[in-house]
């Protein structure tokens, strides 16, 4: 049985999530390596998930690519969450992979990410017992302009998961949704008051 759809606000506890931080250089010495310090880090390989899958392509790992080159890769890690990667087709590498939501809930379904006019979108999705037909439990919605480093996210609780993304042709908006339920993430606010900062 579905559970019903709790709209764009999260009540009570809220899950725990880690945002690591992005962008900043791990040395600043002399003996830091050139490479890295030019390419802010580009130097690791694609990450894959961890989790068991059958099929010849598993669902808990998702890839696009940019106009420009660059690409976006989200990999679930069985009980550690979402991670991320960037691609620079200047350094010819891969940002280190970073945390976008930590739990240690399974996850659901796919990764789905999408982009229009330097903005990507991303749907991710976690349920106890999704592996048999359980719904999600925690639906993450993220955005991410410019370097790609940095992710707004937004959970929802007890909620089926959002089924696509929605960005205007300037980028600027991000409307998520599922059936009649909407959740909007804009450049100048961002997502509506979000449970995960605290």
């Amino acid at each position: 049985m579905r559970k019903t759809a709790v709209g764009s606000t999260v009540a009570g506890t809220v899950a725990v999530a880690v945002l690591v931080a992005c962008g900043q250089s791990v040395a600043r010495s002399g003996d830091a390596e050139p490479r890295a310090a030019k390419t802010g880090g580009h130097t690791y390989k694609l990450q894959h998930s961890d989790i068991h899958w059958s099929g010849s392509k598993t669902p808990f790992e998702s890839q696009i690519k940019l106009p420009d080159g660059r690409r976006v890769a989200m990999h679930y890690l069985e009980k550690k969450g979402l991670y991320v990667q960037d691609y620079s087709p200047k350094a010819r590498g891969w940002s280190k992979p970073k945390a976008v939501y930590r739990t240690k809930t399974d996850a659901c379904q796919g990764i789905t990410l999408k982009h229009r006019a330097g903005t990507v979108a991303a749907i991710a999705d976690w349920a106890t017992y999704c592996a048999d037909g359980e719904p999600p439990q925690e639906s993450l919605a993220a955005v991410a302009t410019g370097r790609l480093t940095k992710w707004d996210r937004h959970l929802t609780k007890g909620f089926d998961g959002w089924a696509k993304a929605d960005i205007t042709k300037n980028g600027k908006q991000v409307t998520f949704k599922y059936h009649s339920d909407r959740l909007k993430w804009t450049k100048a606010k961002g997502f509506p008051k979000n449970p995960l900062d605290h």
